[in-house]
């Protein structure tokens, strides 16, 4: 499998919901010359057979496979070289495991674990596969914000902001019944919900966007709307590795909706928003240097396909022995399981009435 000849890699699709077929699917379609999408596997037979059908115009010879012994015949297919886990959280992390046993390297949907103590015991997994020398296959971790390139600019002009002096993150994310994350089952069946499973989107964004580690929080929650799991609204205190402190906001039950990301330096200001412009959706960054012209930039979001395109190279570069067999920095295990360790701690700190509490550095 070398970059630049007709072959490519084959890739399954596990998973069958709503971001396979509007997420996945549709961004697959768009790089369909650089992987070949041979397999879609779901629990059921209906549900991979619905998703497929929408994958028949760029990969009209995918297979479609259900149940465990559909997810067996993946494990044993040797020409299957990668696989997307787009599951239910509380199942990808075993089935990414399994995946990675049997050698094909993983592109598994965020969270990478539903606690600080999952994301250690993967971490520690993924390093004992390495033994002796051997490169375990890629375990890269699609969290998309970090390949949106508004934050990735954003996080380019904080370099020249001089001292950082606050930051500001809030996020008004209405999650109701228009929603169609709303009735997402497993989303409402471990601790944080909702609010882990969104939060740690905010929080790759906010560390990147930074360029730095967050240490320490003192957070407050409360749990508003009945209709979904607690809490649905937390705000809370940080501080990072540099010594900068801010606030960091998520309302689920609000009625608005609202995304920014503020970082106030000494030598100026730089803003990140979600919007629209000719109607489509992206981030607007705002840069408003001390003494000189602001400037405002807008882009498209671009993320799943971005990290998409990196797996893709990152398996490209493992084959043809260019590179060494790990994922672009920004998928690692890694920094998934950092985002998931500091919802943890804003969580644990509202457990104890807003005491501060210290973010578990993972390494």
């Amino acid at each position: 499998m070398e970059q630049g000849k007709l072959e490519v890699p084959q890739l399954a699709l596990l998973g069958g919901g709503i971001f396979v077929q509007t997420q996945y699917i549709p961004r697959l379609r768009e790089i369909a010359h650089l992987v070949s999408l041979k397999v879609l596997w779901s629990r059921s037979e209906k549900s991979a057979k619905v998703a497929a059908a929408l994958a028949l115009d760029f990969s009209p010879n995918i297979d479609i496979k259900w149940g465990e012994a559909g997810l067996n015949e993946i494990i044993q297919d040797k020409s299957i070289h990668g696989v997307a886990v787009v599951l239910a959280g509380q199942a990808q992390v075993e089935i990414s495991t399994m995946m990675l046993k049997a050698g094909k390297h993983v592109l598994q949907e965020k969270p990478a674990a539903l606690s600080v103590t999952a994301a250690v015991a993967a971490l520690s997994f993924y390093t004992s596969l390495s033994i002796n020398g051997v490169q375990p296959p890629i375990w890269a971790i699609a969290e998309n914000y970090r390949f949106e390139p508004a934050l990735l600019e954003a996080a380019a002009l904080v370099k020249d902001l001089g001292d950082l002096m606050t930051i500001q993150f809030t996020a008004e994310a209405p999650m109701n019944n228009l929603n169609p994350y709303f009735s997402s089952e497993w989303r409402r069946n471990f601790i944080g919900g909702f609010i882990l499973d969104v939060g740690v989107h905010f929080i790759a964004g906010l560390r990147l966007v930074a360029g730095c580690e967050i240490i320490s929080v003192a957070a407050i929650s409360r749990h508003v709307d009945p209709s979904l799991p607690p809490p649905d609204n937390i705000s809370s205190l940080f501080q990072l590795d540099n010594g900068c402190a801010g606030v960091f906001s998520i309302s689920l039950s609000s009625t608005s909706r609202k995304i920014c990301l503020r970082v106030v330096g000494s030598k100026g200001t730089v803003e990140v928003g979600r919007g629209t412009k000719d109607g489509g959706h992206g981030y607007t960054v705002a840069y408003y240097p001390a003494g000189g012209v602001p400037q405002h930039s807008f882009y498209p979001f671009s993320g799943v396909n971005n990290e998409l395109k990196a797996f893709v190279n990152d398996m490209f570069k493992a084959a043809s022995k260019e590179g060494p067999s790990s994922p672009d920095s920004r998928s690692s295990l890694l920094e998934g399981a950092r985002d998931v360790a500091v919802i943890e701690a804003m969580l644990q700190s509202s457990a104890k009435q807003g005491a501060l509490v210290h973010v578990e550095q993972l390494s």
